[in-house]
């Protein structure tokens, strides 16, 4: 990979990074901290929503967001030829 390949490849992960970032921060603090009470109107199984996302819902879209980052990134990686299987000798179908 060239010098020019590895800043673009670098610049996409960077930006999926701060996505991510972004979307994890507003769902923690947007549904935790700052809309809590409106969303403590809706009650869920006796919780009030806005404790389940301060407890549960954060960590759970953190999760989802992990999972979202490896999809991504081993598109990314195929895509510029550094996937951990090519440098294995192992080829894709």
């Amino acid at each position: 990979m060239d010098e020019n390949q590895r800043r673009a490849y670098w610049r996409r992960n960077l930006r999926l990074m701060a996505v991510l970032l972004t979307i994890w921060a507003a769902v923690s603090f947007g549904a935790g901290i700052w809309f809590v009470k409106p969303l403590n109107n809706i009650v869920i199984l006796d919780f009030p929503l806005g404790f389940w996302f301060a407890q549960q819902g954060s960590i759970l879209t953190f999760l989802a967001l992990i999972a979202v980052y490896v999809w991504r990134m081993d598109r990314l990686d195929k895509e510029f030829g550094v996937d951990e299987l090519e440098e294995e000798g192992v080829h894709h179908p």
